[in-house]
C-alpha cells in the first residue's frame, strides 16, 4: 500500500480526482447486470480504461478478454466466477491488482515467488547481534563489530517518528558507514518514506514524478508532475557519513520507491537484489455485485525519469545473494559484502 506525503498530495490528489470523475459522474455510467457476465465485464471495462502499465507489460487486453470471457457462465458459482477473474488479473503480474471479496483476495504472488527469499531476519538477530539490538519505531538497529551501523526496517507501515530517528541516529553516531536493510519490506506509508529520506540530504531533491489517467485510452496520461523531499527541520540529527542500503526481490511498493530514491544521493549505494518493483499508485473501486477490485491507476518514475515497476537494480558492482549453506553456519553473505564495502 501506498500512502503519498504532503510533497506529493498536490499530484496524487489530482490522479485520485481525475480517476473517481472517470469512474463515475463525469461520463454516463454503463450499468452492469449483478450476474456472472456482468460482473465479469465490469472488472474488464474498469481495468481496461484505467489501469496505468498495459504498454510497459506487454499485456494486449482485448485478447485477455478473447481468452477469459468463453469461461464465463451464467449457472457458476461466486467461488469459479472468482477463479476466472483472478486468472484474469493475474495477466496483469502485478502485485497491486487485487480482487476483493468476502471469502478471498487475489494477489500475484510471482512477482517475488520465483526469486531467491534472501533474507533471514533471525540470522542477523541471533549471529551478528546476539539478539542485543534495540527497537523504536519499527526499526531494529545496532553497532556491528566492525563499527558500523545496522537499522533493519520491516514494514514502511510501521511509524517511525522523528524522536525515533533523532534517537536511532544518535546511537549510531560514532559508526563509520550505515547499513539500512529494508529486505523483505512490501511497503506501506510514503510519508515514512520521506521522513527517512530526509536524514540524508542537505538539501531540497527532486525525489520523483506521478502522472494520472487523462482518459480511457490506454496511453491517455497527463503530464508528470514533479515532487520532492526537503532535509529535516533545523536541530534535527542528519547522517551524511556512507550508507548501504540491503534489498531483495520482496522489497516491494514504497520500499521500492525508498530504494529508488536513496540510490540517487551519491554517499548511498545499493547492495543485494534487484527489488520487487510495484510502482504505481493503487486506485480502488466497487464492483456491482459488492466485490472491490484495487489497481495500479497511476505510473509513478524515479528522480531520473525512469519506470521503477520491474524493479531498481543494485548498484553497479553491488549484485548478490545470500548463501544458503553460508546461512546455515551463521553467516549473511549480503550483509557482509555491505560491511565490506563500508569497512573498506
Amino acid at each position: 500500500m501506498k500512502i503519498f506525503p504532503k510533497h506529493i498530495r498536490t499530484a496524487a490528489t489530482l490522479a485520485v480526482a481525475a480517476m473517481a470523475c472517470a469512474l463515475s459522474s463525469c461520463h454516463d455510467i454503463e450499468e452492469y447486470e449483478e450476474t456472472p457476465r456482468g460482473t465479469f465485464e465490469q472488472l474488464w471495462t474498469i481495468l481496461d480504461e484505467h489501469y496505468c502499465f498495459f504498454e510497459q507489460k506487454g499485456v494486449d487486453w482485448n485478447d485477455v478478454h478473447r481468452r477469459y470471457a468463453p469461461r464465463i457462465a451464467d449457472d457458476m458459482s461466486q467461488q469459479e466466477l472468482f477463479g476466472v477473474c483472478s486468472d484474469m488479473l493475474n495477466e496483469l503480474r502485478d502485485g497491486h491488482t487485487n480482487l476483493v471479496t468476502p471469502f478471498a483476495t487475489s494477489y500475484y504472488r510471482r512477482w517475488w515467488s520465483d526469486y531467491p527469499q534472501n533474507f533471514n531476519r533471525r540470522l542477523v538477530q541471533e549471529y551478528y547481534f546476539n539478539f542485543n539490538y534495540r527497537t523504536a519505531g519499527g526499526i531494529d538497529y545496532g553497532l556491528l563489530p566492525q563499527n558500523v551501523g545496522y537499522m533493519y526496517y520491516s514494514n514502511f507501515s510501521s511509524p517511525v517518528g522523528e524522536s525515533n530517528l533523532d534517537n536511532i541516529l544518535a546511537y549510531l553516531a560514532t559508526a563509520d558507514g550505515l547499513i539500512i536493510d529494508v529486505r523483505d519490506n512490501g511497503g506501506g506509508s510514503m510519508t515514512n518514506v520521506e521522513t527517512i529520506v530526509s536524514r540524508f540530504i542537505s538539501e531540497r531533491i527532486l525525489a520523483g514524478t506521478i502522472c494520472h489517467k487523462t482518459g480511457p485510452g490506454h496511453g491517455d496520461f497527463s503530464e508528470p508532475y514533479a515532487y520532492y523531499y526537503s532535509p529535516a527541520e533545523a536541530g534535527r540529527i542528519m547522517w551524511f557519513k556512507p550508507v548501504v542500503v540491503l534489498t531483495n526481490r520482496s522489497t516491494f511498493s514504497a520500499a521500492n520507491n525508498f530504494v529508488s530514491v536513496m540510490k540517487s544521493l551519491p554517499q548511498v549505494k545499493i547492495v543485494g537484489a534487484t527489488t520487487g518493483g510495484g510502482s504505481g499508485m493503487p486506485f480502488s473501486s466497487e464492483l456491482t455485485n459488492g466485490w472491490g477490485v484495487r489497481f495500479s491507476a497511476s505510473p509513478v518514475r524515479d528522480p531520473e525519469g525512469r519506470l521503477t515497476e520491474f524493479g531498481v537494480d543494485p548498484t553497479e558492482g553491488c549484485a548478490v545473494d545470500l548463501d544458503p549453506q553460508a546461512a546455515l553456519g551463521g553467516t549473511d553473505t549480503m550483509l557482509d559484502f555491505a560491511v565490506a564495502i563500508l569497512t573498506k
